[in-house]
């Protein structure tokens, strides 16, 4: 770490210490008429913001579970978006008289984090060992923490996949799509350059059998600092492989833009390798999207083998595999051979097993027990 971060992080301690000692400060609440949650930050963002990960689950659970600033009797914290030192506040928490509740996504591992990943899993290896509930977000998250992280320590846990909101995340009524231009989407928070270079080339060889295909990319490009040095090289290779026409850049969006994005579109194509449990799949599954994916990490426990197709790869923690163009491209165009039946099944699969009212009736179990404790 650079001394100046460290300074940062020293004075953001400092500033937020006294907010932190009048939540935690006194004895926890208890109200058992009122489910007491704190998230771990100051506010939870809103649909209109720009979010992204674990920050998502956040927002559905404080639409049922109003965040508390003064004496909460449950601390929620999800891995993947960990507010500033979370295992000082967790331990604050316990020392309150407080539950922690950790949703685990997945860890770091060499082939995806590189150097360094040692240190980036340790709040989360101490996290579980404090928590008094882990919900894992798929059974890839489950095995992963296992294997970096020693698991849950003995204490009470079960795979919860992430939700989505089936009633606003739905096919548009009425809507007839042009089945003169098939559009693909690719969407999400692309760090990797393979992700995107990967899904230009699916196009350059689907697009060999099917010209009706086109790409619409959307989310951030995060392998530079600069976006704007991302989005050339991307720019560069569709040019390069003479797709460039072929393709489209919807730029980054809002929860509540998600749905138009999705319903603009005929298939999810998903590249990354090893994703945990993408809520991105699940929401575009919603929409009626099949996906199209790497099948690796916990995107074939979220498909299932109606919803979409996947593309075989090893289990490797130490380097990533990019799903081949090749085969992406023939699952591609297997898809488009049956896009209104596939399109049912996910949708159907959606509904069935994501939707959001369990998910949060669950919580709901899970922290009145815990507040009784």
């Amino acid at each position: 770490m650079k001394p100046l971060d460290l300074l940062n992080l020293c004075y953001i301690w400092l500033s937020t210490y006294p907010s932190l000692k009048k939540i935690w400060g006194g004895q926890t609440g208890n109200d058992d008429s009122v489910l007491r949650v704190n998230y771990g930050y100051d506010t939870v963002p809103g649909a209109d913001e720009h979010v992204f990960g674990g920050l998502v689950k956040l927002q559905d659970l404080n639409k049922e579970f109003p965040q508390v600033l003064e004496n909460p009797a449950i601390l929620y914290l999800v891995s993947s978006a960990l507010p500033y030192f979370p295992v000082r506040l967790a331990r604050m928490a316990k020392n309150a008289g407080a539950k922690l509740v950790v949703n685990q996504n997945g860890v770091a591992y060499p082939g995806w984090h590189g150097k360094g990943w040692e240190r980036a899993n340790r709040p989360m290896k101490k996290l579980l060992q404090m928590a008094d509930y882990v919900f894992y977000q798929s059974a890839f998250c489950k095995k992963s923490a296992d294997r970096y992280l020693d698991g849950a320590c003995g204490k009470e846990h079960e795979i919860l996949y992430n939700p989505v909101d089936t009633a606003f995340f739905c096919p548009s009524a009425g809507l007839l799509k042009r089945r003169d231009r098939v559009k693909i989407l690719l969407s999400g928070s692309h760090w990797s350059p393979y992700r995107v270079l990967t899904a230009l080339d699916t196009l350059q060889i689907a697009r060999k059998m099917d010209k009706r295909l086109h790409l619409i990319i959307a989310g951030r490009f995060c392998w530079h600092e600069d976006p704007l040095q991302a989005k050339r090289e991307v720019f560069a290779h569709a040019e390069k492989i003479g797709i460039l026409e072929n393709v489209e850049f919807a730029g980054a969006y809002r929860q509540e833009e998600a749905p138009v994005l999705f319903n603009s579109c005929d298939l999810l194509l998903h590249t990354k390798y090893n994703d945990p449990c993408p809520r991105l799949v699940v929401e575009a599954m919603a929409c009626g999207l099949p996906v199209v994916y790497s099948a690796t990490g916990g995107v074939p426990e979220l498909v299932g083998t109606q919803a979409g197709r996947g593309v075989a790869g090893p289990l490797d923690y130490e380097q990533d595999h990019p799903p081949a163009a090749e085969e992406l491209a023939g699952a591609v165009l297997g898809v488009v051979e049956d896009l209104d039946g596939y399109s049912a099944a996910a949708r159907k699969r959606a509904v069935g097993h994501f939707d959001v009212a369990p998910w949060i009736e669950r919580h709901r179990e899970v922290f009145t027990r815990l507040s009784r404790e």
